[in-house]
């Protein structure tokens, strides 16, 4: 076994070398920062302050829109510093808050989208018994679920790896993932098996209740003429389209964090920016966009205040 060392700082070797482009990159990563709070605080807005929106899919957007928000707060203002900075480093209890809150929200988003498509299955398949089913108490306990649920997990993982015995203070990261596993000098059998067990839990569960719960959806509709094909898609693919994108960073941080050493840092470093890039950018895009009724709202904001 490695010898233990005394924990202070950890240092973040995912960075490349910054020293030419340290500014460009600020820059650029600063108005992304900007672009991601304004667009969700936007769409959270119109959705909170028009009734029309009051409904348990606006909601559920409402809320998941958040959790991109915390998120961004939670990433941006340290990687904004650690590009400035010309070392970047991180205390170990903050590296493990941040591990706590990014897979907390992480595990939030799949159960969210899987509301949602539980809502679109109930209004389209069932629209009779939608306001029964769909209640304000229903809606109240799937966001508790949503919140609390991920939380109890990871504060188990974040407990035990507090108090593990670490063997290196350099992550081979740019944020605290999964690759503050690779610090310890033995990791916990129970840790790995309850990492199984979250994953199922937070991800693998939800994602496939949604990819299953529209492909009825879509059966239904193509099924039954009565239905409005057009609003079906309308409604749907959105969700989809977030949920493909959500899944496809899921399966990259998985990976990732067990890939070798020798995986071309550049690479690391580029394919890492898109858990907090474009991700953020694009869901308050597809959903003001994809769906009209957000849309129309977003289209008479922007009129008010030309």
């Amino acid at each position: 076994m490695e010898n233990e060392v005394n924990i202070s700082y950890i240092t973040l070797d995912g960075y490349m070398d910054m020293n030419k482009y340290r500014y460009l990159y600020f820059t650029i990563l600063f108005i992304v920062y900007v672009l991601i709070i304004c667009t969700n605080c936007i769409i959270l807005y119109l959705i909170w302050s028009n009734k029309s929106l009051h409904k348990p899919m606006y909601i559920f957007i409402a809320a998941l829109l958040f959790t991109i928000v915390l998120s961004s707060i939670i990433i941006y203002p340290k990687l904004l510093t650690d590009i400035l900075s010309e070392k970047q480093i991180i205390s170990y209890s903050a590296c493990i808050f941040q591990f706590f809150m990014f897979y907390t929200l992480g595990g939030t988003e799949f159960i969210l989208l899987a509301a949602m498509s539980f809502d679109r299955y109930v209004a389209i398949c069932k629209p009779l018994k939608y306001h029964t089913i769909m209640t304000k108490t229903t809606v109240k306990n799937v966001l508790i679920l949503a919140w609390l649920f991920p939380a109890c997990h990871i504060t188990v993982t974040a407990m035990v790896s507090a108090k593990a015995k670490l063997c290196s203070l350099t992550l081979n990261g740019i944020i605290c993932n999964n690759a503050v596993f690779t610090l310890q000098c033995v990791r916990p059998k129970f840790l790995t098996v309850f990492g199984l067990v979250s994953l199922l839990d937070l991800a693998i569960l939800p994602m496939l209740f949604t990819v299953f719960t529209y492909a009825k959806i879509f059966q239904i509709s193509y099924q039954n003429f009565k239905t409005h094909k057009r609003k079906v898609a309308e409604t749907c693919i959105p969700h989809l389209l977030v949920l493909i994108n959500s899944s496809y960073l899921t399966v990259y941080d998985v990976i990732i964090a067990r890939v070798e050493s020798n995986f071309p840092k550049t690479a690391r470093f580029v394919m890492t920016l898109q858990i907090f890039l474009y991700h953020p950018l694009i869901n308050p895009l597809i959903y003001g966009l994809k769906l009209n009724e957000i849309s129309k709202h977003l289209r008479s904001f922007s009129l008010r205040r030309v």
